[in-house]
């Protein structure tokens, strides 16, 4: 990896993307985290996964616009990848690269991102991978390890350049320069964020923060019911309490209740719902249309009525 880069591109990094690349590794780290069950029991956690921290990272694909020299990266989205294999999943990558497309015709994919304290080895066979799709991809690395001493973002971009090392001709990594650039929705958005913490009281700063919390408390209270419920049939099962038939109804007809949702009445409904969906998508796609066939008809009657006039003109003369 060299120090600094000499393509001359100035990088434009959104607060977005670091938002999203921060939730995508905080999600990955909760979902590999050590099960409740071992955690109770006391087992250290570094015993169950060792340097769990330094191992973890997570993998996306960084989108936005390049505007001549100036690369502007908007927006993020996530990637499935084979830590065996060093490989992505091509089919997932084109169809959120399809999806994005319709939502956003203008932007493209400009590199990737994963997170570290450094780029690795391994992050040149991905890197290279996307050069398919960008023949010169940007790679942003963000380190999650909190160091309270670093003023700066742990956010760092990287560019790739062909470099002579002992005779060989070699892909590396060099590290560029980026400023933060913020739209009006976006500085309103993270102000948001950043106040999500609780007051005084205990209750949430926003009231997203408080539909959030009473959501968890409802899901918590839920899950301790169920688990008390479960312990009880165990022991009934077992015979250390004796059985109740009217218990015993009361639950089977509350299990007779979730497959409701596979019901042909609640198909019907979704099905009515994504139509509806669709034909607003369409009726849009047609306003759109025909908004830009009335401008084309309208600069076309200007040019020839321009033109008329100009041959009416020479016929006079």
């Amino acid at each position: 990896m060299a120090s600094s880069s000499s393509s001359g591109l100035t990088f434009k990094l959104h607060p977005l993307v670091i938002v999203n690349i921060s939730d995508h590794f905080t999600r990955f780290k909760s979902q590999s985290a050590p099960p409740h069950s071992a955690r109770a029991n006391g087992v250290d956690a570094s015993s169950l996964q060792p340097t769990q921290t330094q191992t973890q990272r997570v993998f996306g694909c960084v989108i936005g616009v390049q505007r001549g020299r100036t690369v502007e990266i908007f927006d993020s989205f996530e990637l499935l990848y084979d830590s065996s294999t060093h490989s992505l999943d091509r089919a997932f990558l084109e169809k959120k690269q399809e999806l994005y497309k319709k939502v956003f015709p203008h932007f493209y994919v400009l590199g990737w991102y994963s997170t570290g304290s450094d780029a690795q080895e391994s992050d040149m066979i991905i890197h290279k991978a996307l050069m398919d799709i960008n023949e010169n991809p940007v790679y942003v690395l963000i380190n999650p390890s909190i160091n309270p001493a670093q003023k700066d973002l742990p956010v760092t971009i990287f560019e790739s350049e062909l470099h002579v090392i002992d005779s060989i001709p070699q892909l590396i990594f060099v590290q560029s320069s980026y400023t933060i650039e913020t739209v009006e929705a976006e500085r309103i958005s993270v102000d948001h964020v950043a106040h999500l913490k609780p007051s005084d009281g205990g209750s949430a700063a926003t009231q997203l923060a408080a539909h959030l919390t009473g959501i968890h408390s409802a899901i918590k209270m839920l899950n301790s019911r169920i688990r008390v419920l479960h312990h009880y049939l165990l022991a009934m099962q077992k015979g250390e309490i004796p059985s109740e038939n009217s218990l015993l109804r009361q639950v089977s007809s509350l299990l007779r209740r979730l497959p409701a949702i596979e019901s042909e009445k609640f198909q019907d409904d979704l099905l009515m719902e994504y139509n509806d969906t669709l034909l607003i998508t369409y009726l849009a796609m047609f306003t759109n249309c025909s908004s830009t066939m009335n401008e084309l008809v309208d600069k076309f009657n200007t040019a020839y009525d321009r033109h008329s006039r100009r041959v009416g003109r020479s016929a006079f003369i």
